[in-house]
């Protein structure tokens, strides 16, 4: 005859701690390596006779934007989420692969990266091809904005794996924190059909308005619990 399995019992808010806390280090880890991996985009400009060194790093300058409107972004992206974990005690399987896929969305962000830094110098001389990288960058960015946050509501619907100490004011301001970066950063797509510049400078000011706003989701989410 065979064995019925025990029922699985509930994790002990000490075990489910350490639970979370291990899916944010691997975060962590994640968000790490693919903020370090926008640096390798930047080359050191090869001497050439009739060109100065300074005129080689101004001829760089779209490089360094694409690389700080990521670096800022995702630097961005690692606050919050950081500060979802300080409501969240709890997880299930849904939410480990919800996580991860955002996580996959973020090692991503190199990519496009590279490819508008490339094409913004091309602007002039293939604008169609600018416009087609600028529309990819802010792409990625809609597809992160949505996975940001079906990430936070899955856990915070019905408060799912909130923990008990947090108030209901507190979700509802960091979903309303969360909540403008897809149309935002569609806008930024329809500008990429217009200018790549344009779009790519659109991010940047997005991840500056992101990060000023973080000091309100700040009283939110760095309350004590």
């Amino acid at each position: 005859m065979q064995e019925t399995p025990p029922p699985s019992t509930p994790l002990d808010p000490a075990d489910a701690e350490k639970e979370t806390g291990r899916i944010e280090a691997f975060s962590d880890g994640v968000f790490a390596i693919a903020i370090t991996l926008l640096v390798l985009d930047l080359k050191v400009p090869r001497p050439q006779p009739d060109h100065s060194l300074l005129q080689r790093l101004l001829e760089e300058w779209p490089a360094l934007m694409a690389y700080l409107t990521s670096f800022v972004t995702i630097l961005v992206m690692w606050v919050n989420h950081h500060r979802m974990f300080r409501c969240i005690r709890r997880t299930d399987d849904p939410f480990l692969f919800l996580n991860g896929f955002l996580l996959l969305l973020v090692t991503f962000v190199p990519f496009p990266t590279s490819i508008v830094a490339l094409y913004l110098r091309q602007s002039e001389a293939r604008p169609a091809d600018a416009r087609t990288a600028g529309l990819v960058y802010a792409g990625t960015y809609v597809v992160i904005a949505i996975a940001f946050n079906v990430l936070w509501r899955y856990a915070a619907r019905r408060r799912r794996l909130i923990g008990a100490r947090v108030s209901d004011e507190r979700i509802r301001e960091i979903s309303r924190l969360y909540a403008p970066g897809i149309p935002i950063y569609l806008v930024a797509c329809g500008l990429a059909l217009y200018s790549a510049w344009a779009s790519v400078g659109l991010c940047l000011l997005l991840a500056v308005f992101f990060a000023s706003t973080g000091r309100i989701s700040a009283r939110a989410a760095n309350a004590p619990l």
